[in-house]
């Protein structure tokens, strides 16, 4: 049987074959067209039984068997999984966009919401049903038949464009390596990423080390080689890629602008007049101007702190580096010999506290403190030997949800961090479908030692705030309460609000009582020294004022690519310069090409969204604040946030549920009072 079309369960990645793929994709889509052909001609008035509930299981069949497609191909990428996945995207693409342009099913929506039983119905499934007007509206459905053939053509287009540019970049990171001879030349790089590049290279026939432009590889280069000639090197290989410096079939600047092309084209079909309108409609944020100036007053309160950041950067590298021109291959060099100086620790230090085997059970502890919560090891098949699976139950060993972990960076694996959905809670005929999420990061993997006995994976404090942001959106999606196919989980919640919970989670990295039990030497099993506590503590607001001003630059950069920026008189590059000239305080060189890999809102779905971290940042700083004041490790504030917050999903408006956990609307005052810069 097809592993793809069978339904019964958790995915069968153990069965998987990309020959599965398109005879799998075709079945679906013409079941799912046949039902909805029987649905638009049924003469019956729609019910929700009879309407909303048969459309919903056919585009849940396809979105789970897609969903697999799509996960495999980012994290066990291959040229034949790359090509059937490419092969079948435009007609995924080509449903879903039919799907929004449908006039029956548009029809039937609108006589759904005009019947005397849409009183009756929940909020989810109100929610449901609003949400999909709005979508139709959003989709081209009230095009005319020859702008429908065009939109979805545009549509089709864009997803090609975009799959191509996450392709490009994958590619144009796996083909950098650069091998190193000379022990002198690996000065300053900590033992344990020596260690991996040394593997690298022995698996390459290689004597010496292999660095590459995977994150765990190039960036432990970046911030603590003292050979400024490799940092250079591997700077300028990781700020180019895809670019014109590169493989000229890599190079994502062309496909730049015809994705910006595009998207302003589908909009203006809408009657929008610019992708950033387009993009807001189903966000929190009411206008391109509200978020320009939202963005524009964080902006203003960061850089004052952003300006002392540099020169205090600057005149410690003057002073102690001998570095009188700090250039962008210095930063974060500089910064982490600063970050010694000023608090007297550094991150290699702090990674020792933080191995895998501690910090996984007690991230967990801290979810079944929360929640009332246990998190087991479960089993299930998986796509690579290092994936781990787990089950959420409750005190009354209920099935509550299950996830998998996929913790390592590896070359067939894009970059970066997420969450995704594996499958959705919903009530069915069989009863409530628990969720399931993937949880994916790319983190160093375990080294080996002279004795041939591996070191559990070691993470920095940074990592271990990744993996709690991720997990945050994993709970979003697992502690759901709705049962309704698509405002269960993060389904349906606005694109700026879903941020909230896996920043809220960032929080209990900086909490004692949270690390202690799980902050234990890889060697010893001690704990982590409350000195060392307190240094990072001290040091948690580091630079933030320039990690925030490079925050909104992107958001910047991304707004203004969407809302005013006319791709026929000028470059994207042009733009984003004049963006730094605004809010930026380090200008990186000409040849950095930054904008080439922003995969976030040219593959990434952030297009015209990428303010949201922002935004949800200070929602979830405040709803952070509300636990500061009340303790942070208080089950029945872990209840409250979970009830107002998790569990609703998109049942309803983000800004009704933080005001129904917070009281009150939100106050950019805490976030300004953790990065360390309220007045």
């Amino acid at each position: 049987m097809n592993s793809l079309l069978d339904f019964s369960g958790l995915p069968r990645f153990d069965a998987f074959k990309t020959e599965y793929v398109t005879p799998a994709v075709d079945e679906l889509l013409a079941a799912a067209r046949l039902i909805i052909a029987r649905l638009v001609a049924d003469s019956a008035a729609p019910t929700w039984e009879s309407f909303v509930d048969p459309l919903s299981n056919a585009n849940e069949k396809i979105s789970r068997a897609w969903g697999q497609v799509g996960h495999l191909n980012a994290v066990m990428n291959s040229p034949e999984l790359r090509e059937v996945y490419n092969e079948n995207l435009p007609k995924i693409t080509q449903y879903y966009t039919e799907l929004g342009q449908n006039d029956g099913l548009y029809g039937k929506f609108k006589l759904l919401k005009a019947s005397a039983a849409y009183a009756h119905f929940t909020p989810a499934q109100r929610a449901v049903v609003e949400h999909r007007l709005r979508d139709f509206r959003l989709g081209g459905a009230e095009l005319s038949a020859e702008n429908k053939k065009r939109f979805l053509e545009l549509s089709e287009k864009l997803s090609s464009l975009e799959s191509r540019f996450s392709d490009n970049l994958l590619d144009a990171t796996n083909a950098f390596a650069h091998y190193v001879d000379d022990e002198t030349s690996t000065a300053g790089i900590p033992a344990d990423v020596l260690q991996t590049a040394r593997e690298a290279a022995q698996s390459d026939g290689r004597a010496g080390w292999k660095f590459t432009l995977h994150a765990p590889s190039c960036m432990p280069v970046l911030q603590y080689a003292d050979q400024r000639e490799l940092r250079e090197l591997m700077y300028r290989a990781y700020s180019t890629r895809a670019s014109e410096f590169g493989k000229p079939a890599w190079d994502n600047t062309p496909l730049m602008k015809e994705i910006i092309e595009l998207r302003q084209a589908m909009a203006r079909m809408l009657d929008f007049p610019t992708y950033a309108h387009y993009s807001l409609e189903p966000k929190m944020a009411e206008s391109p101007q509200q978020v320009l100036d939202f963005l524009h007053e964080l902006a203003d309160r960061a850089k004052p702190h952003a300006e002392r950041d540099l020169v205090e950067l600057q005149m410690f590298a003057r002073k102690e580096l001998k570095l009188d021109d700090l250039s962008a291959c210095d930063i974060p060099y500089a910064s982490e010999k600063l970050r010694i100086a000023c608090h007297a620790f550094s991150n290699e230090e702090v990674k020792q506290y933080f191995p895998e085997t501690t910090v996984l059970p007690g991230m967990f502890r801290l979810i079944e403190t929360l929640y009332g919560l246990v998190i087991q090891p479960d089993v299930a098949p998986v796509w690579h030997p290092d994936v781990r699976f787990f089950s959420i139950r409750d005190r009354a060993d209920n099935l509550i949800g299950q996830f998998y972990v996929d913790l390592y960076a590896r070359a067939s694996k894009r970059g970066g961090a997420w969450m995704d959905e594996a499958r959705t809670r919903r009530r069915t005929v069989h009863g409530v479908q628990v969720p399931v999420a993937y949880l994916n990061c790319n983190f160093a993997a375990p080294v080996g030692h002279s004795n041939g006995q591996k070191k559990p994976a070691l993470f920095t404090h940074d990592e271990v705030v990744t993996l709690f942001h991720e997990f945050g959106h994993g709970l979003h999606h697992l502690l759901t309460l709705v049962e309704e196919y698509g405002v269960s989980g993060i389904s349906g919640v606005e694109w700026d609000a879903v941020e909230l919970p896996s920043q809220f989670m960032e929080n209990f990295c900086w909490e004692r009582q949270v690390l202690e039990p799980m902050a234990r030497h890889v060697d010893t099993g001690a704990p982590l020294p409350r000195a060392l506590f307190d240094k990072m503590l001290a040091a948690k607001n580091f630079q933030s004022g320039m990690q925030t001003v490079r925050q909104i630059e992107f958001a910047l950069f991304d707004l203004h690519l969407h809302h005013d920026f006319d791709v026929g008189s000028r470059s994207p590059a042009e733009l984003l310069a004049e963006v730094r000239r605004r809010v930026a305080v380090l200008i990186p060189p000409d040849y950095n090409r930054f904008a080439q890999s922003f995969s976030h809102i040219f593959a990434g779905g952030y297009a015209a969204g990428y303010y949201s971290y922002k935004w949800a940042e200070v929602l979830s700083a405040d709803v952070y604040s509300q636990f500061e004041e009340n303790g942070v490790l208080d089950p029945e504030m872990g209840r409250r946030f979970r009830d107002e917050i998790l569990a609703v999903g998109g049942s309803r408006p983000a800004l009704a549920s933080f005001v129904a956990f917070r009281g009150r609307e939100p106050k950019i005052d805490a976030l300004l009072k953790h990065n360390g810069m309220a007045a």
